[in-house]
């Protein structure tokens, strides 16, 4: 995996509207994938997430859907039960996945890196055995249904053709990725990058490793459950999926894909992933697995450091 830094600093550079302008524009050009697209958007913020623990602490995990199927059910719970505002909706599943965070972060943070899979995909397994038995509650196998969602604004609804979901899903991207931008170019972010690479030495410069690991494996959880809840808010329907190893496995890969560490590379990522894995299914809906499991296997090969590692690389040969 490659350890490229992310942005030096906390200055946009003009070429960084150019994702974003895309997506955008992309609501105009194809209105038939707005749905579609939405998914991307939420799978991309709990990439993020995933970064943050992962890319920056350094934090190998495989329970991150812990936390995303937490704010998923904190969110349908509360729609199901009659509050169905989304923003506060998107506050609570944040802080109650924040909460789970914390609570598995002292474990996680003492250990070796096997040791962190290990808690990790427990305590993934252990939510969703949990909600499986809990069925008066979650819903078990069949899910969490009645999530009556309120309109967006109060007067944006949620429809069955992804218009209040894309602009919705898109916003909150925006908005937590200029908050993660921030945090990786901070001296706390500076600190977890120094962490990752030499977690021995840091102790001895006055740094409170344990203290910031702990902080950046909440935030992450935080942020998670906030695209997990998004998932239910949009779908208005929350499935034992959201809690599964796959969910975990998936955001790993459309991490490493893309490039961890580098916060676009999340977003890169996802969207390589998620479009390949449509066109694939679309194209043989009986082998795609294998075709989406080539493609990956070619571009680690070729891509060291994922995508944006390739780019890079390729920018700087062009250069000489």
């Amino acid at each position: 995996m490659s350890r490229a830094p992310a942005l030096p600093s906390g200055r946009w550079h003009a070429a960084e509207a150019i994702p974003w302008l895309l997506a955008i524009a992309c609501f105009f050009l194809f209105p038939g994938y707005r749905v579609l697209a939405s998914h991307v958007f939420i799978a991309a913020l709990f990439a993020l997430s995933l970064d943050l623990v992962l890319g920056y602490a350094g934090i190998l995990t495989l329970g991150h859907a812990a936390f995303f199927g937490l704010g998923a059910y904190t969110a349908g719970l509360l729609a199901a039960h009659g509050w169905g505002e989304p923003f506060s909706g998107l506050a609570l599943a944040a802080a109650v996945a924040a909460l789970g965070g914390l609570a598995v972060s002292f474990l996680v943070v003492r250990g070796t890196d096997l040791a962190r899979l290990m808690v990790t995909l427990g305590v993934g397994l252990l939510l969703y055995e949990a909600a499986n038995r809990a069925a008066w509650l979650t819903g078990g196998v069949d899910g969490l249904s009645g999530v009556a969602m309120g309109k967006l604004f109060g007067v944006f609804p949620f429809d069955l053709f992804g218009n209040a979901a894309y602009a919705y899903t898109l916003a909150v991207l925006f908005a937590l990725f200029v908050f993660t931008r921030r945090v990786a170019a901070s001296p706390f972010g500076l600190s977890l990058r120094a962490i990752r690479e030499n977690r021995a030495r840091m102790p001895a410069l006055g740094a409170p490793v344990e203290r910031r690991l702990v902080a950046a494996f909440t935030l992450g959880a935080a942020i998670a459950g906030v695209a997990g809840a998004l998932l239910a808010q949009t779908t208005q329907f929350v499935g034992l999926d959201t809690l599964a190893f796959h969910r975990s496995a998936d955001v790993l890969v459309m991490l490493v894909l893309g490039g961890a560490g580098r916060l676009y590379g999340a977003l890169v990522g996802t969207a390589v992933f998620m479009v390949a894995q449509d066109r694939l299914a679309g194209i043989d809906p009986v082998y795609w697995q294998f075709w989406l499991g080539l493609l990956l296997v070619a571009i680690v090969f070729v891509a060291r450091g994922g995508i944006l590692g390739a780019a890079d690389a390729l920018r700087r040969r062009l250069r000489r």
